[in-house]
Parts: structure tokens; sequence; C-alpha cells
């Protein structure tokens, strides 16, 4: 017997080896289920805050974390409390096997689990239950293949991306943000120790759901590690944060410009675009239903999109259509052009702002602009004439500088303008026609505040855009921008909003409100009106956008800075110190064009028979040197009259004689027949 015994010895040993072999083989076989899983696109602004997360499949929320990004407290409680061997045992902890199980047979029920971290992320990873001895086995045996091919932190990070939080929410980050508004980096003991506990029972132990039992779930971990919870402990939450949904129409264009990026870091401030969205749903609250507002704010010297808000509600409920992005509709800009069309009309050396300019009636073939209110001022100077947004002198302006010009312009200030059809340019576009995007206009705008030449707007962080061909020189911007920034801001404006230089605008029909303006640092614009084009009674940009902008500027953190100073060769004189050709603006073609004539009645007609009506009879002049002087039947009804338009008394019924003097003495007298 002894003999053999060496014998046997060296049999048992063969066996065991040829177990462990076998056992070897069997877990070197398992076949993993896929590791990476996908994880939410995230939206970043400047500051990395968290913008936007897309769900990934069946809709939840898993965020991509690191064992960089989580605070190590947070990590040292999760392996004491759940597997504190996890970095010694190989997979599967016998000893909290057995302990459990000698538990369970005390007790009669499950008392402690015995699952290492490994062998949960096993489960979570197949999606398999805990109950099932079949599914106990199966979890051990890929517990054992992970460890053999991975290592502890890429166990430990698996967990960390999948453990379940409640709801659709999956991952420590998520979580985190879901219940707490935060990173995992920044997580109290309490909170931390919430955390550790949810995943064993996500639904169950749900704060919002289950408060009570999340707090026992809680305060159990926080015992088990000797850190007895304390009075001045907040509460468990008793609702989940929201998903975090800003810039919605830029995140969605940002994701389908780079569809294989997971993080898209941009140039957006969370805060101001938090303010913005909040500022573009106030705008809404007596406005009528289906109208819609969109607000763009960008850092002028860099071309940074800080906020852009393209409906103030991501939906299609209302009639106002939200998913629709206005900030890069193409709408009629109305006024908005005409500081443009003065730029170059200074820099082309027709006028300058203290020239003066006449508003009086004019035709261009078919084509007769009449100023928004119907009246006329007479000779006005252009800075005067560009702050009360007048309609005829800017067309007269165009008239010599040519539509081609301004439509070039604005192309090399960045803009995309678009004609109906394969129409040529005309006159009109001074006042609005011509198709143009928020995002033109503010572009068109920044390039004005930085001396009409800026960078390109952006919104992908790191960027370097290109620089804008020159609209207009330096001089010509500020001239420009000296005269919007003295236009008087809307009544009841935010102080805080400091000095800025705007334009409003409204397009034909009150279709679309408008207010673009900028500062020292920012440009903002703002846009009002139906997405589908349809009029808004009574809206005009003076009375609801330029308001909005006020408010918008003064809701930016920190001082305003400055408008700039005038560079060297602008031109800074008095209406009596310009050259004698700058004191009157004279089209070009002046020059060869027969000497004016004497005044002309447009209307009333010679012979014509009028209606009596109680509010008068309308006379409207053409042609002739102001001020005019009007009689009715020989006696003067108005002297010194600056206007090309009156309203004259009624007569008594039959023939009435009127009579109209220039400044030079020459007059047109018609007669009518008052019915």
């Amino acid at each position: 017997m002894r003999r053999l015994a060496p014998f046997a010895c060296v049999a048992l040993l063969l066996i065991a080896a040829a177990g462990r072999d076998g056992f070897d083989r069997w877990v070197d076989a398992t076949r993993l289920p896929p590791l990476l899983s996908e994880t939410s696109v995230e939206m970043r602004d400047r500051n990395g805050a968290l913008l936007r997360s897309f769900p990934v499949e069946d809709g939840r929320q898993r965020l991509a974390v690191r064992l960089g990004d989580v605070d190590p407290e947070f990590l040292a409680m999760l392996i004491a409390y759940e597997d504190k061997r996890f970095f010694r045992h190989q997979g599967i902890d016998f000893r909290a096997l057995l302990r459990a199980g000698l538990q369970a047979l005390r007790q009669g029920r499950v008392v402690s689990g015995g699952s290492t971290l490994t062998m949960q992320v096993a489960r979570l990873l197949e999606n398999s239950g805990t109950g099932r001895w079949a599914g106990k086995l199966r979890q051990m045996r890929v517990a054992l293949a992970l460890e053999r091919r991975l290592g502890k932190n890429d166990i430990l990070a698996l967990y960390l991306n999948h453990a379940p939080y409640g709801g659709a929410v999956e991952g420590l980050r998520a979580g985190a943000h879901a219940w707490f508004g935060k990173p995992p980096a920044r997580l109290t003991a309490a909170q931390s120790a919430l955390l550790v506990a949810l995943p064993q029972a996500p639904e169950s132990r749900r704060p919002d759901r289950h408060p009570d039992a999340a707090r026992a779930a809680r305060d159990r971990v926080l015992h088990r590690l000797g850190q007895a919870p304390q009075p001045w402990m907040p509460d468990v939450p008793r609702a989940m944060q929201p998903v975090p949904r800003s810039a919605p129409h830029l995140t969605d264009r940002a994701r389908r410009a780079a569809p294989g990026l997971l993080r898209h870091d941009l140039t957006l401030d969370a805060g101001l675009q938090r303010q913005m969205q909040h500022l573009a749903a106030l705008s809404l609250r007596d406005q009528v239903n289906a109208v819609s507002a969109a607000i763009l704010v960008a850092d002028h010297h860099s071309g940074e999109i800080l906020a852009s808000v393209g409906a103030p509600r991501y939906t299609g409920e209302g009639g106002a259509l939200g998913f629709n992005d206005m900030t890069r509709a193409i709408r009629s800009p109305g006024s908005t052009l005409k500081p443009l069309i003065y730029a170059l009309a200074f820099d082309q050396g027709l006028v300058h702002p203290e020239t003066l300019i006449d508003d009086a009636p004019v035709t261009f073939g078919t084509y007769a602009p009449q100023n928004f209110d119907g009246q006329f001022r007479g000779e006005i100077t252009v800075r005067r004439a560009l702050q009360l947004s007048l309609n005829i002198p800017p067309v007269r302006l165009m008239n010599d500088l040519g539509p081609a010009r301004v439509m070039a312009a604005q192309r090399q200030g960045g803009a995309t303008p678009a004609l109906a059809g394969k129409a040529a340019p005309g006159l009109a576009i001074a006042l609005g026609g011509v198709g143009l995007s928020l995002t033109d206009l503010v572009q068109l705008y920044a390039g004005l505040a930085q001396g009409g030449q800026g960078p390109r707007l952006h919104w992908r962080l790191g960027e370097v855009p290109p620089m804008t061909s020159r609209m207009v020189s330096r001089a010509a911007a500020w001239q420009v921008g000296r005269i919007l920034s003295d236009i008087p801001p809307p009544q009841g404006a935010a102080s805080r909003a400091g000095r800025i230089a705007y334009k409003t605008g409204t397009s034909y029909g009150h279709r679309d409100a408008w207010a673009i303006g900028y500062d020292g640092r920012h440009v903002i614009g703002i846009w009002l009106g139906r997405p589908d084009g349809t009029p808004v009674p009574g809206a005009f940009g003076g009375d609801l956008a330029a308001p909005i902008l006020f408010e918008a500027f003064g809701r930016i953190a920190g001082p305003r800075a400055p408008l700039p100073a005038p560079p060297p060769e602008t031109l800074i004189v008095t209406a009596a110190e310009l050259p004698a050709p700058l004191r009157r603006f004279r089209p070009r073609t002046a020059a060869f064009a027969p000497a004016p004539g004497g005044p002309v009645v447009a209307f009333p007609p010679d012979g014509a028979v009028l209606a009596r009506a109680q509010d008068g009879v309308p006379l409207k002049v053409r042609d002739g040197v102001l001020p005019l002087t009007v009689l009715v039947d020989g006696q003067p009804h108005a002297t010194a009259l600056m206007r090309r338009d009156a309203v004259l008394p009624q007569t008594g019924p039959g023939f009435s004689r009127l009579t109209v003097i220039d400044a030079a003495g020459r007059s047109a007298t018609v007669q009518v027949w008052l019915d």
C-alpha cells in the first residue's frame, strides 16, 4: 500500500490538473456579451456643462463616465459596501457566497447577497435576472471570463456606465444628473450613499415614488460605513430632474453635421442659453396663438454663438411649429437693412450723417415708395432719416447705389440673401424685398460692430472661423453705429442693458417683427412672427421686438462693453462745416437733369368732383421747393409747410380753388367741385 501511495498522489494531482485545465478551457470559451454598449450623444457648452443628451435604445439615458469623472470617495464607498474584496478576488468571492448561504439557511430568507461587482456587471451586460440558479451560474462564468480579459478599473467603469438608477436612467453620470442635477465628481456623502444603494432595487427604492425605502437604503449604506445620518443632511430628492434639453434646434443641427461624434463641444453658454429660452417663452405671454419667437446671441469679436433659440417650445403643439428653427428661416427683413444702405452711401460719398435729404413723394418708374405713417417730412438730415426709419430717403440712396451693390455687400458680410424665383434685385430691397434669416442679420450687424468686417458666426467650439469680406469702411460702420446708438430705448427698457446700437423692422403685412443690436462685445437678434408666414395684426418691431432685445442685453452677465471710439479717418463735422456737395443730397444724374419745375398738385386733380368728407379734402403736392404755402379760394390755409401733404378744410358745395406756392415763388392751381 505504501508503494501505491505516491502513485495515488500523482493520480490525484493529474486529475486536479486536468480538472483545472478543463475549467480554464471552459472559462476561456465563454462568449462574452458586447462590452461597448451605446452611450448617449452629449452636447456640451463652452465650459463643459451638459446642454443635452440624446437617448440610446429604448429611450434610455446612458451618459458615458470614466473613473476620473467620479469622486474617489464615491468609489471607495461603493467598493466598501458592495464588494470590499473587489481588488483581491478573480470575479467570484467564495467567502461572500458562503456567508450569504449560511445566513439564508439560518434566517430562512436571503439576508445578504454574494454577488461581486464583476458578477453584477455580467448581469447588467446580459440583462439577466438574479433569482434563478442558472442565471447565477451564468453570471459567475461571465464574471470569471471578464476578470481574465479586462482589468479591474475596466470592470469598475462598466459597472458605473450600466448601473440602473430608476426609470430609463442608466449609469452613474445619468443618475447623478437625474437625482441631483450635478456631475458625479461633486456628490456629497449622503448623495453618494443613495446612488450606491439605488442600483440594487432601482424601482422599489426610487426616491420620487418610494421616499421611505430610498431613505432607509441610503441610511443603511451610511451606517455600514460608520457614517451615521445627520439631522442637517437633506432628505432624499422627491422628483427626478428633467433631462437637459437646451438649444434643441442647434444641437439637432450639430448632430446631423457630425453623426459619428459622441461628444459635441459647442460655443454656447449654458446659463445664457437658459436665460434666452426663458425670455423667448415670456415674450409670447400676451401673443395670439401660433406666434413664435427666435433669439440669437453672439460675440462679434470671436464670431462665437453664445445662445440660440429657434423657438420658445420644441413642440408642434399650438400651431407655432416649434420644431422649425426660426434662426435659419428665410423671412423679409423689413427695415433692418437700412443701416447697411446708409453705410454704403457714406462710403460712396453720396451723403454724410449731417447731409440734408428730401423726404418727399417720389417715383421710380412704377415704384412709388411711401413712409410707414404716410407722411412726408421734407428736407431732413440723413442721421434723423435713419433714426426715424423713413422709407423714401434710403430708396433714393439705393437708386444711386444700385441694388446689385447692396446685394453684393450682404454676401461680402457673410449673409445669403434670397430673391423669389430668378427675379433681379430691385429698389424694394431697401424696404425688405429680399429674403434673409435671423442668423444672416446678426452676421451683418456683427460685421458693422467690428468696423465693417468680422469673423463668421460659428457654434463649434475650437473652430477658427474665416473673416468675412469687407462690407463697408471702418468710418462708415462707426457712423451708422453712432446714429443707431442715439435712438431712444423703448419705454420701460432695462437700464442694465447699457447703450446699444439697434434697429427695428417690420415686414410687409406685419408678418415679421425684428430688433437687431450690438454693444462693444455682443450682438443680439430678435424675431417674432408666425412660422407659416401669415400676418400678425398689430405686430411692430419697435413695440414687440425692441423691449425683448434690451431685456436680452440686460440678462448677459458682467459689465457692458462700450461701443468703440471713432477711427481716425472719420469725418465728424457739423452741417455748416460740410463740403458743399455733401450739404444736400443730389442724385448722381442731377447734373444732367433739367432744372426742377414748380410745384404740381398730385391730388386732387384739376376738375375732380369730390364727395364732401368729414375729415376734409386731402392735398398731395409733387416737386417744388419747400416750404410751401397753401391757399383755399385765395385765403391762406397753411404757410411754411414742410410737408407735401395736408388736409384742407371743407367749403360749401360747389367749386373751390386750391393754390400751392413753393419757396421759389412758383405756383400751381387746381379747381375742384365739392358735391
